[in-house]
């Protein structure tokens, strides 16, 4: 195991762990919070649960599940893309920093806003990460290359001058005199 990929991944997984355990513990505040969002989000997705409490809940159990399996390596690209996926709402939700009416207020909201954007690009390079092995794009590349050298090494090696002479006739005279 990458040591230095151990540390970015358990960094990263330990916010959404301690976030997702707080608002386990305590979502009232947050519901409140991301109640006009949620409201948004229930007139175009059906199957929503009524309590905006029980939604927070269940973001907040993604978030301690999925931060789990990236701190420990466990299928961390699939852990990183629904930790992004979920941090989306997360954030239009809890720091909508253009509503605020203090300024105080409005410049903590941006500064927690632009944070959960930082950790978003980091959770976006989680999942491209491959941990040091080459893309499919790249080996398929690789392959076809390593082909193409060959059959280049094959035809260099074949004297033309040995070759049957296929002339007016065709394919079928230069089979017939490999055969005579």
């Amino acid at each position: 195991m990458d040591p230095l990929r151990f540390v970015a991944r358990s960094a990263l997984g330990a916010v959404f762990i301690t976030g997702g355990i707080d608002a386990l513990r305590s979502p009232d505040r947050r519901a409140e919070l991301a109640a006009p969002v949620i409201e948004k989000a229930r007139e175009t997705i059906d199957g929503l649960p009524d309590s905006d409490v029980r939604l927070v809940r269940i973001n907040a159990g993604v978030h301690v599940v999925a931060g789990s399996l990236l701190v420990l390596g466990r299928l961390p690209r699939t852990s990183a893309l629904v930790l992004a996926a979920s941090l989306v709402p997360t954030t239009l939700g809890g720091h909508r920093f253009w509503e605020a009416e203090s300024a105080q207020d409005r410049a903590q909201q941006r500064l927690h806003f632009s944070k959960n954007l930082a950790m978003f690009g980091g959770l976006l390079f989680a999942v491209l990460d491959r941990g040091g092995r080459p893309s499919l794009v790249w080996r398929t590349k690789r392959l076809a290359g390593d082909a193409g050298d060959e059959l280049d090494h094959l035809a260099s090696a074949v004297d033309p001058r040995r070759l049957p002479s296929v002339g007016r006739r065709g394919v079928s005279a230069a089979a017939h005199a490999m055969h005579a």
